[in-house]
């Protein structure tokens, strides 16, 4: 069964953006592996908490403005 994981901080897509995801990330692996995998396919999207994740020694938190409604 293809999987994909993503993480992404909380509140920075829109439902309509994660179904978009979702669609283009199944239409991926069926390229990839055939129509077949369609069925199969588990996309997770994982909301982290702002301020829980960080790169280079750095926390990130997304401004207010920028954030998804």
């Amino acid at each position: 069964m293809p999987f994909a994981n993503f993480k992404v901080p909380e509140r920075a897509l829109s439902a309509e953006q994660k179904e978009d995801l979702v669609h283009k990330t199944t239409a991926l692996f069926v390229d990839l592996f055939g129509e077949g995998v369609r069925p199969y396919t588990m996309v997770l999207i994982e909301e982290v908490a702002d301020g829980g994740y960080g790169r280079a020694d750095a926390v990130f938190t997304i401004p207010g403005d920028q954030r998804a409604s």
